[in-house]
């Protein structure tokens, strides 16, 4: 377990630290200053010598069985990359009752136009893809990174259980809907050097399928 403090401000150095000192297995590492998710997981990645990478938020949760279901999953039907489904809280974890799903299969050009993948569910196999680099844009580099992956494999299955738990949370990027739309389209333009016409074009088809095809997969659980 590779954990990086991208310059918290809380106990995060003591907490871990006191698992690092009964657990081998642990390892704690410092930024100096806060530099974003995509520089803390490149800086996690190039500590690794494992061969399954997943990551992890510091507010979001794992169930305590996914690693050992995921791995048996991809080493039972001889896959590369899964992921799976996630159920969310909000900040104070409070269960929302809401469970993200996806599709039975998924495919490079779904993901192009839509990221099915949380990011705390998303697994893959280091000795075939090698440590896939993350951009150090401050949102959206995992979808970047799924797309590599599906580029190079084309269809991924999910293991269809929920395993994982999001925290949502008030005022942050993700619950920012401008913002993630001004993310999305860097995606489009940068990551897949798309001119700007074909980009809004790609936003448009995206914002087809985020509204109308995506809310068919967020399931309402029963309390």
């Amino acid at each position: 377990m590779i954990v990086v403090d991208d310059g918290s401000t809380d106990k995060t150095k003591a907490i871990v630290s006191h698992f690092a000192l009964n657990d081998s297995r642990i390892k704690l590492f410092e930024l100096q200053k806060n530099s974003g998710a995509g520089v803390a997981r490149n800086f996690a990645l190039s500590k690794t010598s494992g061969r399954y990478i997943t990551f992890l938020d510091a507010d979001d949760l794992w169930r305590p069985e996914k690693l050992a279901k995921q791995i048996d999953y991809l080493k039972s039907n001889n896959l590369y990359f899964t992921f799976c489904f996630y159920d969310c809280i909000d900040e104070d974890g409070n269960p929302l009752n809401k469970r993200v799903e996806a599709p039975k299969t998924l495919s490079y050009r779904q993901l192009f136009f839509c990221n099915f993948v949380g990011n705390l569910t998303g697994i893959y196999d280091a000795n075939y893809f090698g440590k896939i680099p993350i951009s150090s844009i401050r949102k959206r580099q995992d979808w970047m990174m799924w797309l590599v992956i599906l580029k190079k494999i084309e269809i991924v299955h999910p293991l269809r259980e929920s395993l994982a738990i999001y925290r949502i949370r008030k005022g942050s990027i993700s619950a920012s809907k401008l913002d993630l739309l001004a993310h999305n389209f860097a995606v489009y333009h940068h990551f897949h050097s798309l001119n700007k016409v074909v980009s809004v074009f790609c936003m448009m088809g995206f914002l087809f399928i985020q509204l109308f095809v995506k809310p068919f997969y967020i399931k309402k659980l029963k309390k």
